[in-house]
């Protein structure tokens, strides 16, 4: 699994920022809460800005863990969650 777009974005109605990875041409949707967010960075304003500030600031840690939710098992979409962090 691999990311090499660097496009992510808020949904407000599920408080997550989305991002999209690539398993050679397969390309899947990674959803991480919130919480997964607090836990990384508890310092973190919980408002749109400060989530997407928080996974720009944890982008590396966050694609490790998307990595292995997708190593799991495939499906159409991966959602990280504080406990895989």
């Amino acid at each position: 699994m691999v990311f090499p777009n660097p496009s992510r974005s808020y949904d407000a109605a599920r408080s997550v920022i989305r991002f999209w990875g690539h398993d050679r041409s397969m390309e899947s949707s990674f959803l991480v809460t919130a919480d997964a967010l607090l836990r990384i960075q508890p310092d973190l304003q919980p408002d749109e800005a400060g989530l997407l500030r928080a996974f720009d600031s944890n982008r590396e840690l966050i694609h490790a863990a998307a990595a292995r939710v997708y190593a799991r098992g495939r499906k159409g979409s991966y959602q990280l969650n504080a406990n895989d962090f």
